[in-house]
């Protein structure tokens, strides 16, 4: 399977630290030969590396925001996660408009779509009690890290598109029918908020082809709306379609407050991720609903292609909401056929050592063999985050055993112990030799 990942790793500005091998949730990094190697096969996208990393050697890849001029008419989809980049903004079309003045043709909310989803969400919920708790597909990185770590839990994953991927799908729908346009003139451009939605454009899961052509980051997009952020176009048409609970779907625990239930648990960052997706395969909340799950702390608002403090972001979210009514948009006659994925999600056994049964079970055992002789300090001077990790690329063919140090300076040890012993021999050698010479008498 091809990864095309959104993480791309600048080798002139690595250094070689291991401050990003440590807190890659996926074991996803090494350093080898002084410079940092993503895994691809690993690497979830959830930008942990660009935020740890203080050499700034780790960069997103997005697009450009001129991609507009490829297209005959651009759609822009802001992210409900936009709306809190900007100071006291109490009107959503004031950003609306903005977009439009920088380009854009016409804009169409994600938060507008993420209504609709939430109002499918309730219905599934409602009529499959019986395969709760019901996990959040809206986080990419999230629905990969259980696709490849956790993929007992695959059927909790609630089987709808992201919101995105339901804007674009309508967006693209309204343009054409608007300007009589072919959909390859039309550009359906994500306003995003972090690289893992770049990635979920790329190579989407549960759907066969993104309706998104082009993804630019909420930083690019930000400093050029800022001169075109007016009060004055207030007696303009209304543009916006979304309420508190499309915009809230940008914090941790909006998606979940658009349930109207209070049976769900909400949690963000990918550290904290992990530890409720471990908890759920232990079966610890057997009464939830809903799970939501978010990589970036806060949620959406903390995404690496932010320009805010994630806490202020939040805290400019909940102002914005106080003058928004609850909710915009209805599914009403609406088909909710093209909200569900068209494909199941599947396992990607990445991890997997071995072609068949008998071969893991030889590889897991010299793993096994191989952690017994390391020292278990995870210090990651090897290249590795751990151990383990370490054993599994030896096993695999990526490293060998002196690439750990304590190791290495073990078998140091021992070739200084051979060359003392070998010189000790020399010159005990040369000194017989003379001996004997001595001992001759010439005739």
């Amino acid at each position: 399977m091809k990864f095309n990942n959104s993480v791309h790793l600048d080798t002139e500005k690595c250094k070689g630290c291991i401050n990003c091998i440590k807190r890659c949730p996926t074991q996803a990094i090494r350093v080898r030969n002084g410079k940092a190697v993503i895994i691809k096969e690993f690497c979830i996208d959830c930008g942990e590396c660009i935020r740890i990393c203080p050499h700034h050697a780790k960069l997103p890849i997005y697009d450009p925001l001129p991609v507009l001029d490829d297209y005959e008419y651009t759609v822009a989809l802001p992210a409900p996660s936009l709306y809190s980049q900007f100071n006291n903004l109490d009107d959503t079309d004031i950003v609306l408009r903005a977009l439009l003045k920088i380009g854009f043709d016409n804009v169409y909310e994600v938060s507008s779509a993420a209504e609709l989803v939430s109002e499918i969400s309730r219905r599934y919920i409602a009529e499959n009690e019986d395969k709760k708790p019901f996990i959040s597909s809206a986080c990419p990185s999230v629905v990969r890290l259980i696709r490849i770590r956790f993929p007992n839990l695959i059927e909790h994953i609630i089987p709808l598109s992201a919101p995105a991927e339901v804007a674009a799908s309508l967006a693209r729908k309204m343009a054409s029918e608007k300007t009589g346009l072919p959909p390859d003139k039309i550009g359906i451009i994500f306003i995003s908020p972090c690289p893992a939605k770049v990635t979920a454009v790329k190579n989407p899961i549960g759907i066969e082809k993104s309706d998104i052509d082009a993804v630019v980051a909420i930083k690019d997009v930000y400093p050029v709306m800022l001169n075109h952020m007016s009060h004055s176009d207030a007696v303009l048409e209304e543009l916006s379609a979304s309420g508190k609970i499309g915009v809230s779907w940008s914090r941790s625990g909006g998606e979940a407050g658009g349930l109207l239930t209070d049976s769900y648990l909400a949690a963000d960052g990918i550290e904290n991720v992990i530890k409720v997706l471990e908890d759920m395969e232990d079966q610890k909340f057997p009464d939830l609903n809903f799970i939501e799950l978010n990589a970036c702390f806060g949620g959406c608002v903390g995404g690496t292609l932010t320009v805010e403090n994630p806490y202020v972001a939040k805290a400019k979210l909940d102002r914005l909401r106080k003058y928004m009514p609850v909710s915009k948009s209805r599914i009403g006659d609406m088909n909710p056929e093209p909200l569900f994925l068209q494909d199941k999600i599947e396992y990607i056994p990445v991890f997997k050592i071995g072609a068949d049964m008998k071969e893991s079970i030889a590889a897991m055992a010299k793993i096994s063999e191989l952690c017994d002789k390391f020292p278990g300090l995870d210090c990651g001077s090897c290249g590795a985050p751990t151990c383990r990790a370490l054993a599994e690329d030896i096993v695999s063919g990526r490293a060998n055993e002196r690439d750990c140090i304590h190791l290495l300076r073990g078998y140091i040890h021992q070739l200084s112990e051979q060359f003392n012993l070998l010189d000790s021999y020399t010159k005990h050698g040369a000194a017989d030799a003379l001996s004997n010479v001595s001992d001759v008498k010439v005739e």
